[in-house]
């Protein structure tokens, strides 16, 4: 158990794929501090996996969300509302490229697969946090996970790495515009992580190698110190953190050579 209670707390996760999900260990911590959750399930393919690793967690529930359809959206909260009555917060953790949008040269890529990428990656934020927000009436937090490459270039990460760009830019504007609601927007920029997305990523393994030899703190991170993390921006003790993207990567980000 952590030193940080969240009893009497709901909150709402997007993004748990596997047991190895960003998502899932943020999950996990905010469930032993004593908040109840409400997972998302994108369709019926991912319904059981979601739904098996809700059933760990007491009291916890499984909604399907499909983030690209504004009326899923909207029924979501719909739900959350009816079974909760209202939310703490809201972990934002879902992300989706086409693959050869990833790799390969950026000049290349699509329209079509830079809308998915910047739909899918970044725009979701702008409706969950708008349909959320009035089931957060005694204020709440929104977590939203990037990684550095929106701000650097990474070999694999292409349009992924604008996509980025753009929610850190979300997360400022709707910190600016929730929080005379007492509603507080950041971000969680995580170094590199062994999860199901990262598989996609080419040249991933070089990506930690190099992240653990260059990084102050000399190791990679790991996916419980993302998640208490999120604790805490979760908790009362960041009640005035509001608009930031706090880096969690051992320090690999202050580094220039």
């Amino acid at each position: 158990m952590y030193p940080i209670d969240l009893s009497g707390k709901n909150g709402v996760i997007l993004g748990v794929a596997n047991d190895r999900s960003i998502a899932w260990a943020i999950a996990q911590v905010l469930a032993q501090a004593g908040a109840r959750l409400a997972f998302t399930y994108q369709n019926d393919r991912l319904k059981d996996r979601v739904e098996r690793l809700a059933d760990t967690l007491d009291g916890s529930i499984s909604l399907p969300c499909d983030a690209s359809d504004d009326q899923q959206i909207i029924d979501l909260f719909q739900r959350i509302g009816d079974s909760f009555g209202d939310l703490s917060f809201l972990v934002h953790s879902i992300a989706f490229a086409n693959r050869e949008d990833l790799a390969g040269r950026f000049s290349d890529t699509g329209r079509d697969g830079f809308r998915l990428a910047l739909e899918i990656s970044a725009f979701s934020l702008i409706p969950l946090v708008k349909h959320a927000g009035p089931l957060m009436a005694n204020g709440g937090s929104v977590i939203a996970m990037t990684f550095q490459a929106s701000q650097k270039v990474y070999p694999g990460y292409n349009v992924m790495g604008t996509a980025k760009a753009a929610l850190e830019h979300e997360v400022r504007q709707l910190a600016a515009e929730w929080g005379p609601d007492n509603v507080r927007v950041n971000a969680i920029s995580a170094g590199p992580l062994d999860t199901l997305a990262a598989r996609g990523i080419h040249g991933f393994l070089d990506m930690k190698r190099i992240h653990a030899e260059k990084a102050p703190l000399q190791r990679n991170i790991t996916a419980d110190e993302v998640a208490r993390t999120a604790l805490y921006l979760c908790s009362d003790l960041s009640s005035g953190v509001t608009g930031s993207v706090i880096p969690v990567d051992a320090g690999y980000h202050i580094m220039a050579v």
